[in-house]
């Protein structure tokens, strides 16, 4: 992946080598255009790179031309067709063909958060690392999707690439987790209102302090029913937005789009067709309860299949041409 110097002075990217060799060819880019590779800190004329030397021999040099940029715009442009268990058994391959990459930068995910919710069990301490976790699981799993992308797409990745987010994105990524999880919450405080207000009719906090739980009057399970219903209702509009914004860090690792942008893109191009990333969700989340029931280390294959499956509809619904 190389970070571009536009004509504009703008820098854009990281992009691939292919997209590289295609920008050349277009003439957005030139011979002294300026390139970073991966891992340089020093910024070089496209001439002096081997791969991309060929691509200037016997050529004249051409004006640059800011290369494009991923806009929300360009990826509305086009429908897709997504094929549900196409995506799973795709994921399953991919696994297969990827093993030792895929599952160690899922364990060392998994393992990562596990350690903080045991550390978030601990009393005074505990709370602490839960704050802290909310900084850390955003980039954390861009990263795991930027492997996965990566591995889709033939390119190389490492294990340790799924810290990716962290030098790439933290802050896009660190705001693409918690806000769309900020926004889905906030339809459930009518069912919160309703449950307090209940509560504070039926006397329950009135109840003699000889026993906080039911004093003198048993808990009015009625008090349940309206909780519950207006909670149903205020899970379609919760797990619709959660839907809609399944593909939010991918695009912030990949198309290094801003969250908000993100958030409308992922949004807009999943409405399309919702019921299908839905039941792509859903068959992943059936998977993931198989490999619970066996013995929960199921989960430890079942979740890099699932994450497979879900970066595949996302190269459908966002790269097409990218799949390989």
């Amino acid at each position: 992946m190389y970070k571009i110097i536009g004509g504009d002075h703008k820098q854009y990217g990281p992009i691939s080598a292919e997209d590289v060799h295609k920008w050349i060819a277009e003439g957005r880019l030139n011979a002294q255009s300026l390139a970073q590779a991966p891992g340089d800190i020093e910024w070089k004329q496209l001439s002096a790179f081997p791969e991309f030397a060929g691509a200037f021999a016997g050529g004249s040099a051409t004006p640059d031309v800011p290369p494009a940029v991923t806009t929300p715009a360009d990826l509305l442009e086009h429908d897709y067709e997504l094929d549900i268990g196409g995506c799973i058994g795709r994921g399953w391959d991919l696994l297969k063909n990827n093993f030792s990459l895929l599952f160690v930068g899922a364990l060392i995910y998994l393992l990562i958060e596990g350690a903080i919710a045991g550390f978030g069990a601990i009393p005074f301490i505990g709370p602490l690392f839960s704050i802290a976790n909310l900084f850390i699981v955003g980039p954390l799993m861009g990263g795991v999707f930027y492997i996965f992308i990566q591995t889709i797409r033939n390119q190389p990745a490492s294990v340790g690439d799924i810290f990716a987010g962290f030098r790439k994105a933290f802050v896009q990524l660190f705001l693409g987790y918690l806000v769309p999880a900020l926004l889905a919450g906030l339809c459930v405080i009518p069912a919160v209102v309703v449950l307090v207000v209940s509560m504070i009719h039926s006397g329950v906090w009135a109840a003699p302090q000889t026993n906080p739980f039911l004093g003198h009057h048993p808990f009015p399970m009625g008090m349940l029913l309206p909780f519950f219903g207006v909670l149903l209702v205020c899970l379609i509009p919760m797990v619709y937005l959660q839907i809609s914004w399944s593909f939010v860090l991918p695009l912030i690792i990949d198309k290094q789009m801003d969250f908000w942008s993100a958030m409308g893109a992922s949004r807009r191009m999943v409405s399309k067709h919702w019921w299908h990333v839905f039941g792509l969700m859903i068959l992943i989340g059936l998977l993931n309860m198989v490999g619970v029931l066996a013995c929960c280390v199921g989960v430890l294959f079942t979740i890099p299949i699932g994450i497979g499956a879900l970066m595949y509809a996302y190269e459908t619904i966002f790269s097409p041409s990218q799949i390989h």
